[in-house]
């Protein structure tokens, strides 16, 4: 709009300055233009100024009016838009003022329901306090009628839930003992078996006896020598004790080494039947049994290897081997003890389709502490392990050995195997002896064991301790009882007595009834 404004008024402007330049021509032409000419064409170039200042005029009022009505159309336009979002504008105020309501109505909703749910905790906490005041009356009601207090009441319960539990326990476990059994004592029966079958082999025991009998008792003084100087060369010579006393015909050999008492034996017998007896002769003789034993100890230890098909040894343990051909436990050899178990354990190897030389050398290895145990403190079957361990042995090996005796826990059947076949070498008949005191103890020791248990009638110690029958009142003890009272009694012997192999506890159990036919 204003450029069409601007554009009349410039092209009248022109027009006006157009025709004043005309005008000021005519003027300076003079002569050849008439003055009234020149007023003609002034008035014409002024009445054509006039129109053109019309039209620019007009065209600016058709501007005007027309930038007029299309600001009119826009403000509509614009009123349209204005009221449209007035409308919007109260539509929202309208709704927040009902959220506004609605909320104001759930507060005081929930301040009624805080108010409900206050009174009621205070009415069931009321109705608590009533409900614990009956149960309070109810216990007193309950105590004065069974003559218990709670404390009393709840012991009771307990030792009766106590005796359920062990009776379904008792149950559970005689239940899988059945279970197991059928499945397995066969085959463990079965491997035993043949085991003991296939070495049954001829066992004498021997029995290190350290008494030297004499001739006569004028060879006690012989022995002792003037001032006793005999006595202290054969002490120190062979690391013993010897104890001359009352004892008729008799001197006894005192050492915890068992090579060194049997040293000490031999060089006595030599010099009595030589009847040569000094210092010089003494360590003479010593000398050549001692190169004795020590060839004996190395050809025994190099059998034993020869027998069980075993090479590659460390000599020491060779050696050691030999040594334990002196050694006893319970007037068992330990060496022939060693061989045995070394065959069993090689023979349930082959029945289990386990490596056979493996089984046989820690068998062998088993009870190797033996030979030391008299010079270091500790358990054999520890003394041993670490012994095999340091001088090669394989960890398997080793720790079979430490295992045998319960030490460390078992890893790997050969430690089973290895403490089954000790078990059976130990325990079978003749295999030990003991003195007749310690074993009328032992024996008493087990039957009191079994007889300190309620319900029990009488106990039995039979095999030689090896088994334990224990009789009970069968009104006392049911059938799943006698499975948990073998157990205890079992448990009582391993903490309260020392024993070599196993000991079998079993409970027996009888229910007689009568009747007279007249």
């Amino acid at each position: 709009m204003e450029v069409s404004v601007f554009t009349a008024i410039v092209i009248a402007l022109g027009a006006m300055v157009a025709s004043c330049f005309i005008y000021r021509k005519f003027l300076e032409k003079g002569q050849a233009v008439s003055r009234k000419e020149a007023d003609l064409m002034l008035s014409e170039a002024r009445n054509e100024a006039d129109l053109l200042r019309k039209e620019a005029a007009l065209q600016a009022k058709d501007v005007v009016l027309k930038a007029k009505l299309d600001f009119e159309s826009d403000m509509a336009d614009r009123r349209k838009e204005m009221q449209t979002l007035e409308k919007r504008l109260v539509n929202k105020e309208d709704s927040q003022e009902r959220r506004s309501d609605n909320l104001d109505k759930k507060d005081n909703d929930l301040g009624r329901r805080e108010q409900s749910l206050s009174q009621r905790e205070k009415n069931v906490q009321t109705k608590d306090e009533e409900v614990q005041k009956v149960l309070q009356q109810e216990r007193d009601k309950l105590e004065s009628i069974a003559g218990l207090t709670q404390t009393e009441a709840k012991e009771t319960l307990m030792t009766l839930m106590e005796d359920a539990a062990k009776h379904e326990s008792a149950k559970r476990v005689k239940q899988i003992e059945d279970e197991a059994k059928e499945t397995a004592e066969k085959r463990a029966v079965k491997i035993i078996a043949q085991a003991v079958q296939r070495y049954a082999g001829d066992y004498a025991t021997e029995r290190t006896v350290s008494v030297v009998n004499l001739p006569g008792d004028d060879m006690k003084g012989r022995i002792i020598g003037r001032e006793g100087r005999n006595i202290r060369a054969i002490e120190a010579a062979t690391g013993v004790d010897l104890i001359i006393d009352d004892t008729p015909e008799a001197v006894i050999v005192s050492s915890f080494d068992p090579v060194r008492r049997a040293l000490a034996k031999n060089v006595l017998e030599r010099l009595i039947t030589d009847g040569r007896i000094h210092p010089a002769r003494i360590e003479e003789v010593v000398k050549k049994v001692q190169a004795e034993i020590d060839q004996t100890i190395k050809e025994a230890g190099e059998k034993a290897i020869f027998d069980l098909g075993m090479h590659g040894m460390n000599p020491e343990l060779v050696r050691m081997i030999g040594r334990l051909k002196y050694r006893t436990s319970y007037t068992q050899n330990i060496y022939e003890h060693s061989l045995e178990v070394a065959f069993i354990c090689g023979m349930m190897a082959d029945e289990l389709g386990l490596p056979n030389k493996v089984a046989r050398r820690a068998g062998l290895l088993h009870d190797l502490g033996k030979a030391l145990d008299h010079e270091i403190d500790g358990s054999h079957a520890v003394i041993g392990a670490d012994f095999a361990r340091r001088h090669g042995e394989s960890p398997e090996i080793v720790q079979a050995i430490e295992a045998h005796h319960g030490d460390v826990d078992i890893k790997s059947p050969l430690d089973v195997l290895v403490q089954a076949a000790d078990a059976l070498s130990g325990a079978r008949p003749g295999a030990r002896k003991e003195m007749l005191d310690a074993y009328i103890k032992r024996l008493e020791a087990l039957e009191d064991i079994g007889n300190s248990f309620s319900g029990v009638e009488k106990t039995f110690a039979i095999q030689a301790g090896r088994d334990v029958r224990v009789m009970v009142n069968h009104e006392d003890i049911s059938d799943e009882d006698a499975v948990v009272l073998s157990r205890d009694i079992a448990s009582k012997i391993e903490k309260e007595m020392t024993y070599p192999g196993q000991i079998r506890v079993t409970v027996i159990r009888e229910t007689r009834a009568f009747g007279i036919a007249k």
